[in-house]
Order: C-alpha cells, then sequence, then structure tokens
C-alpha cells in the first residue's frame, strides 16, 4: 500500500507496526533492573490461532487404546470418517495408538522425534466438569458455548463469566516485565502478524503488527514531500490531547518499524523451509527474521501472534480439511527447522489454538457443527514430545464427554491449563499461586495446574 495522506498513514500506523506502541510501557523497560529473573537468556512462545473451529475428531483419531478404537469413531462419523489406511500413526508412551490426518504427515515425523505433544481435548471451562453435571443447569460453564465470537475471546482472555480488557499473552508479558526481563528492548515484546485480538493485550503492553509482508513505516511513502510534511504534522502540538496521543502511537509505530526494517536484511533465516503459497507459513517466517534479530532489538522475552481461518467447516469438511490441515503441518515444520538453524529450538515453544472442536456427529452438508474440547498441538526443543497430555474422549454420543448428544465434547483440560504450563515454562513463577492466578484466573479450581508437555 502506498501511503499518500495523513489518514492513510493513520489506518496503517494503526494495524501495521506496533499497531498500538505501548501506551508508555516501553519507557519501562529502561528501569527495568537488567538482572532478571534467572532463567534461559532467551524464550518465545509462538501461538497459531485456527480460526473457526478445527474438527479435532478428523485431526487426532483412536487407532487402537484401552479405551476405544478406529471402529468406534467410524461408526460417530458416517460418512465423514477419514479411511484408516489413509491415518499416519503415532504411539503415546503407554502404547495407545492414534492416527493423525494423513495431510499432518511433517508434525507425525516431529512427533516421533519427541518434539512434538498432543494435548487433548482443550476447551474453555470454569472448573472441571462432568456430563451429568452440565446437564443439571447447576454447574458453571463458560456463557455462550458455541459461538464463535464469545469462545475466540474466552479462549484469548480466559475468562469465560466476564469481560476482560486484557489477554493471558498480555498479562503473561505484563508479569515478566515487572520481574525486570526485557530491560533494554527496543521493540514491544508481543507481535502480531494477523488478526490478533485480546490475547496480545497486557494493561502495560500492547502488541505491535508486523504483517508478513513487512513493517510499514514513513519511509514507504512514495513521495519525499509528502513524508517529511507527515513528520511535521506528527510532531504539531495543535493542543488537542487525543490528537497528540495518537500521533506520539504512530510516531513509536514508525520509529519501531525504521528499527525492525533496518534490521531485517541481515536476518540469517532461510526462506527455502517455509513453503510458498501458504499464509501460515509466511507468517512463521516474519516471526522466525524477528527471532534472528533478537539480541539487536534487546529483548529475552517475545511472544508471537499467528492465525489461519477457514476451519467452520459446516460443509464440504474433508477438502477443506486437507487444504487447512496440510498448510499447518508444513508451515509449523518449516518454522521448527528454521529454530535449529538459529540453534533456538530449546528455547522457542509453537502451540495451537482454536475456539472450539466440532461435532462427532456429521451434519446432512458434508461437515460439522460447532462444539466445545479439541486437541492441539505444542511443538519445540523444550516439549516433552512423542506423548499425548490430557484425557482423550469417549468417542460415543450420549456418554462420556459428550455434552450434547450430537458429540459435542466437554474438554477434559481447560484453557487455563494449557496456558499455565506454557507460561511456567516461559519464566512466570507457578509457585506462587496468586501470581499465576493473576493470568489464569480460574486456575485455582484444577487440581493439575501443570500438565507437563513443556
Amino acid at each position: 500500500m502506498l501511503i499518500k495522506t495523513r489518514r492513510d498513514f493513520l489506518k496503517v500506523g494503526l494495524k501495521s507496526v506496533s499497531a498500538l506502541g505501548a501506551l508508555g510501557g516501553m519507557a519501562k523497560f529502561g528501569e527495568m533492573n537488567a538482572l532478571a529473573a534467572n532463567g534461559p537468556a532467551y524464550q518465545a512462545l509462538v501461538c497459531v490461532f485456527l480460526n473457526g473451529g478445527n474438527d479435532g475428531h478428523n485431526t487426532v483419531i483412536p487407532l487402537q487404546t484401552v479405551q476405544q478404537n478406529y471402529a468406534q469413531y467410524q461408526a460417530g462419523r458416517p460418512g465423514l470418517a477419514l479411511a484408516q489406511n489413509t491415518l499416519l500413526p503415532i504411539t503415546t508412551k503407554s502404547g495407545d495408538t492414534y492416527g493423525l490426518h494423513p495431510k499432518l504427515p511433517e508434525l507425525q515425523q516431529i512427533y516421533n522425534q519427541k518434539k512434538c505433544a498432543v494435548v487433548a481435548n482443550v476447551g474453555m471451562l470454569v472448573k472441571p466438569t462432568t456430563r451429568a453435571q452440565y446437564l443439571s443447569g447447576q454447574w458453571p460453564v463458560p456463557s455462550q458455548l458455541f459461538s464463535h465470537s464469545d469462545q475466540t475471546t474466552q479462549w484469548q482472555n480466559v475468562t469465560p463469566n466476564g469481560i476482560a480488557s486484557t489477554g493471558w499473552g498480555g498479562r503473561v508479558i505484563d508479569n515478566l516485565q515487572m520481574n525486570g526481563y526485557n530491560p533494554n528492548a527496543q521493540f514491544p515484546p508481543i507481535t502480531n502478524t494477523a488478526g490478533c485480538g485480546l490475547f496480545c493485550v497486557g494493561s502495560n503492553n500492547l502488541p505491535t503488527t508486523v504483517p508478513y509482508t513487512g513493517a510499514i513505516s514513513l519511509a514507504t511513502m512514495n513521495n519525499v514531500a509528502r513524508s517529511a510534511g507527515m513528520q511535521q504534522l506528527l510532531t504539531f502540538d495543535n493542543g488537542m490531547q487525543l490528537v497528540q496521543a495518537a500521533n506520539g502511537i504512530i510516531s513509536r509505530s514508525n520509529s519501531y518499524a525504521v528499527t525492525l526494517n533496518s534490521l531485517l536484511g541481515s536476518a540469517n533465516v532461510n526462506a527455502a523451509n517455509f513453503p510458498a503459497n501458504n499464509n501460515l507459513a509466511s507468517q512463521l517466517l516474519k516471526v522466525a527474521q524477528i527471532i534472528a534479530v533478537r539480541q539487536q532489538l534487546g529483548v529475552t522475552r517475545q511472544i508471537f501472534f499467528c492465525s489461519l481461518g477457514g476451519f467452520d467447516t459446516h460443509s464440504a469438511e474433508l477438502a477443506t480439511q486437507d487444504m487447512l490441515l496440510q498448510q499447518v503441518s508444513q508451515a509449523i515444520a518449516g518454522f521448527y527447522k528454521t529454530t535449529q538453524d538459529l540453534a533456538v529450538d530449546q528455547f522457542v515453544t509453537t502451540f495451537t489454538c482454536s475456539e472450539f472442536g466440532r461435532t462427532l456427529m456429521p451434519n446432512s452438508s458434508g461437515g460439522t457443527d460447532h462444539a466445545w474440547g479439541s486437541h492441539h498441538f505444542v511443538v519445540g526443543g523444550a516439549v516433552q514430545g512423542g506423548d499425548m497430555y490430557g484425557a482423550y474422549p469417549l468417542l460415543a454420543l450420549n456418554t462420556g464427554n459428550d455434552a450434547t448428544g450430537r458429540g459435542a465434547m466437554i474438554p477434559g483440560s481447560s484453557v487455563d491449563q494449557y496456558g499455565a504450563t506454557l507460561a511456567s515454562w516461559f519464566g512466570v513463577d507457578a509457585s506462587n499461586p496468586a501470581t499465576m492466578q493473576s493470568i489464569f484466573p480460574s486456575i485455582g479450581n484444577f487440581n493439575q495446574q501443570n500438565l507437563g508437555f513443556v
């Protein structure tokens, strides 16, 4: 996009690099104690959000487990069950065998290298919930279940009943910042590559937005005079506080963009690891480039948010999921290979999220409908991989975890537990219940607060 007017720049400045700067948060970094908490010199969390509600039932399928086998899965999905001979087998440490979707060979390979874990049946919960408790109508459950917007928001802010102005990714960074991390940062610690919601927002930190096409700054304007004029507009004091605040945000955005663009040319990243025509891969390539210049940016803890849409498969699910899961597998594998090339694979953990899973029972349109829990992947050198964490649900209607009679599975593990496990690895003090509960408000309702996958 060519920037010709101040309005153009305002639009891009608030959506592109440093979408809202850090509203003063960056100034605090220089005041932090450089002797931060003991731990690795650098760590990053990379969230990959699958927008629309990925169908976990066709992503991780039981072949032969203590509880069930392929025949039970097949019986529950007439017309939508994947052929057994196409599935990619994985084995848990207990000896149970599952099959991954046939378009996930790269993730199967990383799983077999014990650097990828499956976390089964994760979803938003207030507290552990049985089918009988849910059906009683007296048990606390998240509000507006099965709603895209509500469940996306709840996944990102872990507030199942209520309103929150921050997300758990932002709160994690707030906590680490208060404990001395990122004291010399020249760049915001949270980066969004595609449409991050509340997940990225903290009380003292707001995300920088870096499109995979590159950061946008005043230097991208096609006219030197316009660029100079824009600079003058941004520094002109017109006495209006709101306008001055907006100018300050855009000025910081431009500063971050200039800093980043000046460094990315030296990022030693092999772009061949990332397949072409793959939106998620393009986002993760940009993440890898930013990680490659982490020392020049002065960051020791970073969170990245990427996303891929299209998972709302009410119809034509088989073909749609084939295409999307292939992109996910190839993109995450390319990114993991790049972290190995950069020798940071032990310090970078990638994890998937999606607002909910889908019903076991297909609908009449060759698809599935909104449900609840779903299965997720965690990838990285520090991951205790080659295993499944959490409880895989019984694939039978009107029993086990089925909340609705159509196979909407009540989660066995909560988003709070999933996020707290990642946050603990990232440096949040899990030994202090108040600290973890300030980030994950419902975590105290669960006996097992760390699922152990990293």
